[in-house]
């Protein structure tokens, strides 16, 4: 077959069922669609057979490759499906649309996507409304292991260069899965008899972001090749991909709620005026207020090799193994002020309590570094099985076996040092909110020592703080097996089979807060009047950063310049005094850092991070399924009627371990008043079993009112397993300073989200390349799982600040309310003929009937998160090798979670709302020949922010500026 497929437009469907369109659709079929590929299947990805629209005449010649034919297949297979699906597809084998995954998904109606700050990266993506937990993501059909802790992956980790297809479900494919509330994603990576004979696509690119000022290299090459008659293939791709960004950030970590006394409104309490008892005002502050510079290194290397064997027309085996690494690596300076309600004083907050003005006397200064680190490795072989046993007996089998490390090797993940001044040095500091968190950051007043700006970062007064080392390690082993079997007899399909997925999910943190090694020279020093810390050499600051312009478009006033230093200096500076058990050193805090029986008498570094008990999990879940689906066209007055009908029976156990451990003792370090010193009890092993399972039918209706006029109607019920991380036994992140004390507890009993979901669409094919669309969508969610908060006292400990038993926020996880989510799709595609103009735009408006209420302080915190109207635009002119696209997306402000960096309110868990953000992208290339072009690509070419708020829009919880990247790089195929 030729590369370009030129297809006559013909003016009756049955003749578009001609070879062509046959091949095409063998290729592009998704598994939810009611067709099953054969193994003789093996198809060019450029080809595509355009649908008839009525007016065409015979004869009339249309050839349509590149973005054109990539949008032509994505209709067909829309139009084809039984249920509801969008597609994106590769314009050819290695060139994708994006260079992002999750870039490309925002491009559909109902897809929107969620952002790393700190790279300014796509890193997951929302359907509906419903976030990453709720998207099964699938590659090749197949679940995918994941080491980050919950259900979602990091699209930022799956390289798009030599991806085939995104297949997005919206409605579920019961033999495929129906593990998924919000979406199923199927990644489908192309295979050698995908395309027989020899195949070579390459690609080389260089790109810069406008803060990191560097060029940085990303390349790679796919090699594909059949034999022996094109009954043995094989194929392999390496990638390398590598983004250096700055960001500007300012961060409020955490907006407490609690309750002043009035005197706090005033200049100073007297003695019995601020106590529990007077403490009547409900307000909220900022815990934490923090400026920051970060630059990260975040590099990527993707292989692939795929096996294909096809000895007779009735057999294929395939074999593929597929191995990710990513490496992120980032570098942060900057500084930080840490509040106390108590010690506020000159209080003014607006109508909704929240604290617009105040100072604290004696406040610290603390700049800040971190050395941070993050490996996330991922490998998965599987391999399947297809046999024609008959004419119309087919079987499947597909097994795979999947592992993903988080952070493996022997290396510190992240280490933060903190160096400054406080005691005698303290300052009268305060925080002003002045405006909006979309435009507007906080300004710091009353800073400096004694309240000194010009002696901001004078090194002669600037003393060790804490460092604080701690690396997340988890593993996430998946073994899965599935046989599906398929009969067809003329209109008539029925799919069946089963499927087991084991998947043992490990997880434990290494830290220095439970050995208390964080504060080993907290205190700054002698110039703050401490005799723990010790002054930092001259050199240890290397230099500084100004803040002029820092976040674009937003006002508020910044220190002027912020010191650079390195978190690694700090800890090897500490480490260079030697072992304080052996001999005394000056400066050591050897009140805060005591030998509590975890490690410190086995001395092998003061920065040597043990294992913290109550983060041990290991998680077992085991699930068994059997589906069948049964599928038949008809005719309704003369118009093909298609009805799908499929049921699935999921049974799942899961065992759940963990060492349980409570503290002992609480006591404040002369060094840092601020802080704690905590002893913990002995550990003991806890495992706990349960239990669930679930029928889940679905019903699939599609009538072809006309040939170009198709109806829907789909309902559903799906299930979302809770986040493994959820499940642990015991309680665990037992920790936090004065008036900030946390923990979290696990519950390993949860049971699965449920939904009942339905379709109501209609889709207009009016021309080719084009199509309307409108689709109206509900969810009636069960067993939401609350992530509430509580103040209680743990196992008697006492409060040495206040002689009372200590109150910790104790956060943790049930079952509880019911939600309905509702809204509508609309999406329109429009090519103008044949002169290469065209464009896509597509929005989605969605409700719930259990939205936020902010103004409610006894809440439990339960809202539907992730709701938020979105659209996108993409125009496009293609033609005559010449290829530019620009896209804008708009996504309006949402609930992304509950919970905040810092979080001790007094009324429940608070919330993080996302800002409404637009960015522009643009995107062109140029065929210089066939086997070569070159191409461009400008990203956030407006140069967006991302910022967060809680409860109310002033609050201010992060902004960043990670600003604009730029690629220039050339494509070449054989």
């Amino acid at each position: 077959m030729s590369e370009k497929c030129v297809v006559a437009r013909l003016s009756s469907r049955a003749a578009l069922r001609g070879a062509c369109s046959l091949v095409v659709l063998a290729l592009a079929t998704p598994a939810f669609a009611q067709t099953t590929p054969t193994p003789a299947d093996t198809t060019d990805s450029t080809a595509v057979s355009l649908p008839t629209n009525g007016q065409g005449t015979q004869g009339e010649e249309v050839v349509v490759t590149g973005l054109r034919g990539s949008l032509q297949r994505n209709l067909d297979l829309k139009r084809s499906a039984t249920g509801v699906i969008d597609a994106i597809s590769a314009e050819d084998i290695g060139k994708f649309p994006d260079s992002n995954v999750a870039a490309s998904l925002q491009r559909l109606p109902g897809v929107s996507i969620q952002r790393s700050g700190a790279r300014g990266e796509p890193t997951g993506v929302t359907v509906r409304g419903f976030g990453g937990d709720f998207v099964a993501t699938l590659y090749d059909g197949r679940r995918i292991s994941t080491a980050t802790g919950g259900r979602a992956i990091d699209f930022s980790t799956v390289g798009s260069d030599f991806v085939g297809q995104l297949d997005v479900l919206k409605t579920p494919d019961m033999a495929l899965n129906a593990s998924s509330i919000g979406a199923t994603i199927d990644i489908k990576f192309p295979k050698p008899m995908d395309h027989p004979g020899f195949r070579l696509a390459s690609s080389a690119s260089a790109s810069i972001q406008d803060g990191a000022g560097k060029i940085v290299p990303s390349g790679g090459l796919l090699l594909s090749d059949t034999f022996a008659d094109d009954t043995f293939g094989i194929l392999v791709d390496g990638i390398y991909t590598r983004h250096d960004t700055r960001t500007n950030r300012v961060d409020t970590n955490g907006w407490q709620g609690t309750r002043f006394a009035p005197c706090q409104l005033t200049a100073a309490c007297a003695d019995g005026e601020n106590t529990s008892a007077t403490q009547t005002k409900v307000g909220w502050y900022p815990q934490d207020y923090t400026i920051a510079r970060d630059y990260t290194k975040d590099e990527r290397i993707d292989g692939r090799i795929a096996i294909q064997w096809q000895p007779s027309d009735d057999l294929l085996l395939t074999i593929d193994d597929n191995f990710s690494r990513q490496d992120i690596h980032t570098t942060v300076n900057g500084m930080g002020v840490w509040f106390n309600s108590g010690a506020l004083q000159n209080i003014k907050q607006d109508a909704n309590g929240t604290v617009i003005d105040f100072t604290q006397a004696g406040s610290p200064m603390d700049f800040v570094a971190n050395d941070n680190r993050q490996v996330l490795q991922t490998n998965q072989l599987g391999a399947n099985l297809k046999w024609n046993a008959s004419e119309r007996l087919h079987f499947d089998l597909d097994a795979a076996w999947g592992r993903s490390y988080l952070n493996p090797g022997d290396f510190v993940a992240n280490r933060g040092g903190d160096i400054g001044y406080g005691g005698v040095l303290g300052a009268n500091t305060g925080v002003q909110v002045t405006g909006k968190s979309s435009d507007s950051f906080p300004t710091l007043v009353g800073y400096g020592p004694n309240g000194d700006p010009a002696r901001l970062i004078d090194p002669t007064i600037i003393g060790t703080h804490v460092l604080t080392d701690s690396t997340q390690r988890n593993r996430d082993d998946v073994k899965q097996i599935r046989l599906t079997g398929s009969w067809e007899q003329d209109q008539l399909k029925i799919r069946f089979g089963g499927q087991y997925i084991h998947d043992r999910f490990q997880l434990h943190n290494e830290n220095t807060f439970y050995n208390n090694f964080w504060q080993s020279y907290a205190g700054y020093g002698p110039p703050s009047g401490r005799s723990s810390g010790v002054l930092i050499p001259a050199g240890f600051i290397t230099g500084t950063f100004n803040t002029r312009d820092f976040i674009p478009g937003f006002s508020g006033s910044l220190p002027a310049a912020l010191p650079i230093f390195s978190a690694t200096a700090q800890e090897n500076l500490q480490q260079s005094f030697g072992n304080p058990y052996e001999k005394n050193i000056p400066g050591f805090n050897y009140p805060g850092a005591t030998d509590t029986g975890n490690g410190l008498l086995n001395y092998r570094g003061l920065q040597t991070p043990v294992t913290d008990p109550g983060s041990v999990q290991n998680i077992l879940e085991s699930t068994w399924a059997a589906f069948i689906t049964i599928s038949q066209t008809t005719q309704i007055a003369n118009m093909p009627f298609h009805i799908a009908f499929g049921a699935r029976e999921e049974v799942t156990h899961i065992t759940s371990a963990g060492l349980g451990t409570v503290p002992t003792s609480l006591s404040v370090p002369s060094s840092d008043p601020t802080a704690f010193v905590f002893a913990f009890s002995g550990t003991t092993p806890v495992s706990t079993r349960s239990n669930y399972s679930y029928f889940l039918p679905s019903l699939d209706l599609s009538l072809d009112v006309t040939d170009q006029l198709k109806l829907r109607f789909d309902a559903s019920r799906t299930l979302t397993r809770p986040p493994l991380n959820r499940l642990t036994p015991v309680l665990t992140g037992v920790g936090g300073r004065v008036n900030a004390l946390v923990a979290t507890g696990g519950n390993p009993n949860l049971q699965p989200y449920l939904s009942d979901n339905f379709d109501v669409a209609a889709e207009w094919y009016y021309h080719a390349n084009s199509y309307f669309s409108v689709d109206l969508f509900a969810k009636q969610v069960t067993n939401f799982i609350v992530a509430g908060s509580q103040r209680q006292t743990i196992n008697g400990v006492v409060d040495p600040t206040t002689g009372q038993p200590a109150v910790f926020t104790v956060s943790s996880y049930l079952n509880g309310p019911n939600a309905t989510v509702k809204g509508v799709e609309v999406a329109l595609q429009h090519v103008f003929g044949d002169t290469g103009f065209g464009f896509q735009a597509n929005g989605t408006f969605v409700q719930t009937n259990k939205p936020y209420d902010r103004f409610n302080i006894s809440q439990s915190g339960f809202a539907v998160t992730g709701l938020a109207n979105s659209a996108n635009f993409v125009g496009f002119y293609d033609k005559n090798g010449f290829q530019i696209r620009g896209a804008v997306n708009w996504r309006d402000k949402y609930l992304s979670q509950f919970g905040q960096v810092q979080n001790n309110s007094a009324f429940g868990t608070e919330p993080t709302f996302v800002d409404s953000q637009v960015q522009v992208d643009l995107s062109t290339s140029y065929q210089i020949n066939k086997n070569l072009d070159i191409f461009f690509e400008a990203l956030n070419l407006n140069n967006a922010v991302l910022s967060s708020h809680g409860r109310f829009d002033n609050q201010l919880l992060q902004v960043f500026d990670y600003g604009r990247r730029f690629t220039l790089g050339v494509h070449f195929r054989i």
